[in-house]
């Protein structure tokens, strides 16, 4: 009897855990690394994803989504601790601090300098990370080649968890500085860290400081808020930019603001989905981003041809009108594309407020009186959805509380992209207003 041949396995993917980066000032940074086959004999470009969540544990599934499979397509893929955070020493006392953006840039030299890389490397991130990507473009270190941000924003200040339009983010400023103060004061691994693990523990039990105390000195625009947000100066971002976002997802707006301030090369995504990345995006249509950020990199940082920068600019999940209800999923829409943003073929369409209608021709100037409600808004869905459920909700409970201008039945369909916007002479008899402004599509059953 004959026995075939074994055919010889095809290497697998080298996975080191427990991976130190130093930094100048004798801190370390823990990283999980994932190698292709035969890295070591032919080096290849790296991709990076840095953020203070734990990979050793918090984000230990939502990384072996996505690092193994660049790893197997060639590429040596990192996931790196901040400072402070994880296993890495230090303590977490701000987010996207100076020291942080610094500690950055030396962990993308040293991984350029590695044996098995060929000295390009790209950035990849969700939320925190995506803002780490964008604040290291802009300091433009020699290795950093590409970026795929994805779910994050340009503006620390007006784009983020802080303020909006001027206001204190009540809903989610203080929730989040709590969420991180507990996140960074947990113990490191003490698998990774050995015995000293209680000393740094005790460290950053003694230190740790909750953001929101910072935060709230800084209650306008200043240099704080101005250092690390790249909207400061778009111009300093050279390489080029892939950001992603989502329709439920709160950074939405940062898609079409890059696209249209960035002169680096340039794509834009953005999906009917919340603050995840695409692969994993609710509520669908998921897609595999994954397979898309591999034709980036190849273009990007190995130099070979992949036809990416040929297609359209821009790709939209056109959402439909749907009934309310709490579910939708997946979402129904269409995908669209534009070659350019701003797209040259969308038309402005003004609409004047008249007396309980919103007309296209002029209106005569009235004082329209409302006494507000601060409940006004509580059916716009939470700001940073994490299930269909925390979505808009129906929204006739909010119209009896506010003024409404609703137009005539529409004669043709009409679809919105862009950023719509709301101009408003008004007066206030007390010293503090706010102003909550609504576009709703109202379905034919009213």
């Amino acid at each position: 009897m004959s026995i075939p041949a074994r055919a010889h396995p095809e290497p697998a993917v080298r996975e080191i855990e427990n991976l130190w980066i130093p930094l100048s000032d004798g801190t370390r940074l823990s990283a999980h690394l994932w190698l292709p086959p035969r890295s070591e004999l032919e080096p290849v470009p790296a991709v990076v994803e840095v953020s203070p969540y734990r990979h050793e544990d918090n984000t230990r599934r939502r990384d072996s989504v996505r690092h193994p499979y660049f790893a197997e397509r060639g590429f040596a893929s990192l996931r790196i601790d901040v400072r402070g955070s994880g296993s890495s020493d230090g303590v977490l006392q701000d987010e996207y601090s100076e020291r942080e953006q610094l500690d950055v840039c030396e962990a993308l030299a040293w991984v350029a300098a590695r044996p098995w890389s060929t000295g390009s490397v790209g950035m990849i991130g969700l939320s925190w990370g995506g803002f780490a990507a964008l604040q290291a473009a802009a300091r433009r270190p020699p290795e950093l080649k590409a970026i795929v941000v994805v779910c994050a924003s340009a503006d620390r200040y007006g784009a983020d968890v802080k303020y909006r339009g001027g206001s204190v983010l009540g809903c989610e400023l203080l929730p989040w500085s709590s969420t991180m103060l507990a996140m960074s004061v947990r113990p490191p691994d003490p698998g990774l860290r050995g015995k000293r693990w209680r000393e740094l523990w005790l460290e950053r039990l003694e230190l740790a400081v909750p953001f929101a105390e910072t935060w709230l000195e800084h209650q306008r625009r200043d240099d704080y808020w101005r250092s690390g947000s790249p909207c400061e100066n778009y111009g300093s971002i050279a390489c080029p930019v892939y950001v992603v976002g989502g329709w439920a997802d709160p950074y939405r707006q940062a898609v079409l603001d890059l696209l249209e301030s960035l002169d680096c090369p340039r794509k834009g995504l953005i999906g009917p989905w919340s603050h995840q990345y695409p692969e994993e995006g609710t509520p669908g249509p998921a897609i595999d981003f994954r397979r898309e950020c591999v034709r980036w990199w190849d273009q990007w940082l190995k130099g070979e041809e992949t036809g990416i920068m040929d297609e359209p600019r821009l790709r939209v999940w056109m959402q439909e009108g749907v009934p309310p209800r709490k579910d939708h999923r997946p979402r129904r829409g269409r995908w669209v594309e534009e070659e350019t943003w701003p797209a040259r073929r969308i038309a402005s369409r003004r609409y004047a407020l008249g007396e309980g209608t919103l007309v296209t021709g002029k209106t005569p100037r009235r004082v329209l009186p409302i006494r507000g409600a601060q409940v006004v808004g509580s059916a716009a869905g939470t700001w940073c959805p994490w299930g269909v459920a925390e979505l808009p909700r129906d929204q006739r409970r909010e119209d009896n509380l506010s003024l409404t201008f609703t137009s005539e039945p529409l004669e043709e369909r009409v679809e919105i992209l862009g950023s719509p916007a709301a101009t408003i002479e008004l007066s206030a008899d007390r010293p503090l207003a706010l102003v909550a402004v609504r576009l709703c599509d109202v379905s034919a059953a009213g």
